[in-house]
């Protein structure tokens, strides 16, 4: 099984940490990670901000970065759903404007293999209990892209119930926005932050030690809230709580 890590842009510039726990708990579970050098941005930015031209030549090169492997896992909902969502849309446009079949040729090829990572954990490596420790309470936020476009459901729910040590507790208001949304948060920074504000409001009635979810992206937003208001909680990314063992924590 050859496996590529697909660590994303927000992961690669401001949470390395999170691609290293993805390769330590692959590598843990017998799994094989590459790395390709060749990976840059999605597109994702570009193309939820209407530069649908300006995006194809990300889709070529995601092709090309990612040619030759069984599987692409990724840490992100959010960049998981951009390519297995829009890239046919890409292609299809592309093609019916009369430029040729090459970018719907490339997510016929990428798409199936693409993976969120507890989808891949889940459903591809059939595991629930990956070995991890982390004795810490745990409140969980579903980002909108892994709950509603990739439909990922209980899958991190079911991984974190399995961590010894790991108290998992009920987030109110789970299926609300964070208020990050990308460009939203750019564009809207009045909204967006009145969302944060209520989705920090919910995590800190659990009385949780942490605030995980699977997208990075989100974590910025809510943990940026969090600091600036000195909660007692911190945001960690999913697979750094997976990755961690009674010998090693990475969060």
């Amino acid at each position: 099984m050859r496996v590529a890590l697909f660590v994303t842009c927000v992961n690669d510039a401001l949470f390395p940490g999170t691609g290293r726990a993805v390769v330590a708990l692959l590598e843990r579970l017998g799994v094989e990670v590459d790395f390709p050098a060749a990976q840059t941005c999605c597109g994702q930015p570009q193309f939820n901000t209407g530069y649908r031209r300006g995006t194809e030549p990300l889709v070529r090169r995601m092709g090309e970065a990612f040619a030759g492997y069984d599987f692409v896992v990724t840490p992100s909902g959010s960049c998981a759903a951009m390519v297995r969502e829009n890239y046919p849309r890409i292609g299809a446009k592309a093609a019916a404007e009369g430029r040729g079949s090459e970018l719907a040729s490339v997510a016929d090829v990428l798409v199936p293999r693409v993976f969120e990572l507890t989808e891949f954990l889940v459903d591809v490596l059939g595991v629930v209990d990956v070995g991890a420790y982390f004795p810490h309470t745990v409140t969980y936020h579903p980002s909108c892209h892994g709950l509603r476009v990739l439909g990922l459901g209980e899958r991190p729910r079911r991984l974190l119930e399995a961590v010894k040590g790991l108290e998992l507790r009920e987030l109110p208001g789970a299926q609300e926005c964070c208020g990050f949304g990308g460009t939203f948060a750019v564009k809207n920074p009045d909204v967006s932050a009145a969302m944060g504000a209520d989705k920090v409001r919910n995590a800190l009635a659990t009385g949780a030690e942490v605030l995980c979810g699977a997208d990075n992206s989100c974590l910025l937003h809510v943990g940026g809230t969090l600091r600036r208001q000195g909660a007692p909680v911190r945001a960690v990314h999913l697979a750094e709580i997976l990755a961690s063992t009674e010998g090693e924590l990475f969060a």
